[in-house]
């Protein structure tokens, strides 16, 4: 039954959907950078609209839990797991607050989206210099106040199992830096809708889990490696059932 499917399901992936895709894609990007002339905050609704949009077509069935666990007003370092691009969607269109991506740089070259990322204010990380690298946190930390919060993927790339990679410190650093909460996130089935490395797009369902900030205050700078392990830990906990 489900080869039946797959195979129904290709003619819509490739004759309506993925045109439609790049066409809104262009279309929401466009319409971001102009906004952000005026006011960059607004302009991230046209992110949230476009996610959303995506969602509903490819279509991507959502479930969210813990949301009571986002303080109004309140600045976190939101570290969620990284199984698909679909993550993107899942976590622009449903996480309901104000936020800044750190992504990698190669996102940057990709028409529309790289310039609409950049003149909202989300920041690009080029992990083969460590100085740029460096620099672009900084500027992260510049964006961090009335609430705003930034994500940043721990693992650094997509998982190709489903289960957790070795985190990197960047994000835990931040958070020593800032003195800013850990917000853990867990996805699950972005990567039955894209896996990584593939383009092989299917119809799902997914479940993000927003869970209770980790207050870093708790912990002293050189314990690092042990807020790493805890956050993993909570992130991993859902995957694991």
């Amino acid at each position: 039954m489900a080869k039946i499917y797959f195979f129904i399901y290709q003619p819509y992936k490739w004759l309506f959907f993925i045109p439609f895709l790049i066409i809104n894609t262009l279309l929401f990007a466009t319409i971001a950078v102009l906004v952000a002339f005026i006011n960059p905050k607004a302009a991230s609704i046209a992110g949230v609209v476009w996610a959303r949009v995506n969602s509903f077509f490819t279509p991507m069935f959502v479930e969210v839990t813990g949301r009571e666990n986002i303080q109004k007003n309140t600045s976190y370092i939101i570290v969620p797991n990284h199984q698909s691009n679909y993550d993107i969607f899942l976590i622009y269109g449903w996480i309901g607050i104000d936020f800044k991506w750190v992504m990698k740089q190669e996102l940057r070259k990709v028409p529309g989206l790289g310039i609409a990322c950049e003149k909202i204010g989300h920041l690009f990380l080029d992990r083969t210099n460590r100085k740029n690298a460096l620099q672009t946190l900084n500027k992260a930390k510049a964006q961090l106040v009335n609430g705003t919060s930034v994500v940043i993927f721990p693992e650094g790339t997509r998982s190709k199992t489903g289960q957790l990679t070795p985190f990197k410190r960047g994000a835990f650093s931040l958070a020593f830096d800032l003195q800013l909460p850990v917000l853990p996130v867990t996805l699950i089935g972005t990567g039955n809708i894209l896996p990584a490395d593939s383009f092989n797009i299917l119809p799902g369902k997914v479940k993000m889990i927003i869970h209770p900030p980790i207050d870093i205050k708790e912990y002293k700078e050189e314990d690092v490696i042990k807020l790493m392990n805890d956050v993993k830990n909570v992130i991993a906990a859902p995957l694991n059932n």
